[in-house]
């Protein structure tokens, strides 16, 4: 199972969000994620999503909240535990290197009217509504959602 993070970062009413449009064969493509990306060996989560916000955005985040862990079952990729944070609180250091696509500050308002994961719409609810730390499961079909929990419990999608 891949262990992956992500990292929204707020300013006032809006989000930095990723289109992700840049690199050949990304299961990604098309869509809207945030900050991102596979931990490394030695690395702790935190750590890990620390240095993808920095390396893809150019902001170091002086705080962050941890704020959910989302599994992502499918039987087309491979399966990942995600750790999801938020910061408000970051500078900007250095130039980005991402070369997955571009970034926006996009308002919350509008986030909805993006194309993202089925799933992924799900958890930025829980996320934008400011719900405490949760756990969620999110299990695809190719590209379609078939189940989710929250908490251990099935949710409707």
């Amino acid at each position: 199972m891949i262990i992956s993070t992500q990292c929204y970062l707020e300013s006032g009413e809006n989000w930095l969000m990723l289109y992700r449009n840049k690199k050949q064969k990304d299961p990604n493509a098309g869509k809207w994620i945030a900050a991102g990306g596979k931990l490394e060996p030695g690395e702790t989560v935190d750590e890990c999503a620390v240095r993808e916000v920095i390396e893809e955005t150019g902001f170091k985040m002086n705080s962050f909240t941890k704020r959910a862990v989302v599994q992502f079952i499918s039987d087309t990729f491979d399966d990942e535990e995600m750790h999801i944070y938020t910061s408000d609180d970051f500078q900007k250091i250095c130039e980005p290197v991402s070369d997955e696509g571009q970034f926006e500050w996009i308002p919350v308002s509008e986030i909805f009217n993006l194309n993202l994961w089925e799933g992924d719409r799900l958890f930025l609810k829980y996320l934008i509504e400011a719900r405490p730390y949760f756990e969620m499961r999110l299990e695809y079909r190719g590209d379609h959602l078939v189940y989710a929990s929250l908490d251990g419990q099935s949710i409707n999608i």
